[in-house]
């Protein structure tokens, strides 16, 4: 059964419910996963998403902040979720769909602004989660799995429009990207978007701060898709959907694709 699924950070799903539905409608991929829906699940526009053809949810969410969704057009089940680093946020739900694939929606605390625990506790809670991944990997290693989300580090140098410049800035720091290897590893998980598209820049999110985001593309590319090994050569047609940061009232980040022939 093949479907296509893809992951986005919306910053608020109640707020941006339109470019939500325009990105229904138009891409029309079986499953999408959100970040930081910022509301209670009750709260959501779920009824607006079935209209259109996606009347299954999975979703965790909270009042303002944090919160995952998965939007499915394909029947999906609750799998449960995991509060990793004890945090006490909505940051991770699992579904599983009728093949039996298991579908993870992460999003990672971004960590602050400054690389450094000792000073930084948003940046500490960050490691701390990103190592309880690590351990929940190994003790259950995955299988027929894909993991998505915002996970808040652009791991390559050509992830980010300045290596050098980034390396000391939170997202891009030497130890984020070995937590994050460490979690890949210990699931055997495969980076979908760089198998799909291995060489050159690639950005998923552009800062809100910037007059002009498209011309000045000082991109990072925090947004993920990766599959277990069992099912990593069943992907293709990865990209990132880059216009729609530019849509109406968007969300900083941009919505990544993959497709799966399983």
């Amino acid at each position: 059964m093949p479907f296509t699924l893809a992951t986005w950070n919306i910053n608020s799903v109640r707020l941006r419910e339109p470019i939500v539905r325009k990105l229904l409608q138009e891409e029309g991929p079986d499953v999408l996963c959100l970040q930081e829906i910022k509301s209670p699940v009750d709260k959501m526009p779920s009824e607006s998403f079935a209209e259109i053809g996606y009347p299954h949810v999975v979703a965790r969410g909270q009042k303002g902040y944090n919160g995952v969704a998965i939007l499915s057009r394909l029947p999906i089940e609750d799998v449960g979720d995991r509060d990793f680093a004890s945090l006490g946020h909505a940051r991770h739900v699992a579904g599983r769909l009728e093949n039996g694939t298991t579908i993870h929606n992460f999003y990672v605390p971004a960590g602050g602004d400054v690389p450094d625990r000792e000073v930084n506790e948003k940046f500490g809670q960050k490691l701390d989660y990103l190592t309880e991944m690590r351990d929940w990997f190994h003790s259950e290693r995955p299988e027929k799995s894909i993991l998505v989300g915002d996970l808040n580090i652009a791991p390559r140098e050509d992830d980010v429009w300045s290596h050098k410049k980034l390396l000391k800035v939170v997202s891009h720091t030497p130890i984020e990207v070995e937590h994050l290897a460490e979690v890949q590893d210990a699931g055997g998980w495969t980076d979908v978007t760089r198998k799909d598209i291995p060489d050159g820049l690639l950005y998923s999110w552009w800062s809100y701060r910037a007059k002009d985001w498209d011309a000045a593309d000082k991109g990072r590319r925090l947004d993920h898709i990766w599959a277990t090994g069992d099912i990593a050569n069943a992907t293709h047609s990865s990209r990132i959907l880059r216009e729609a940061r530019g849509w109406e009232k968007p969300s900083d980040h941009a919505p990544v694709f993959a497709t799966f022939d399983l």
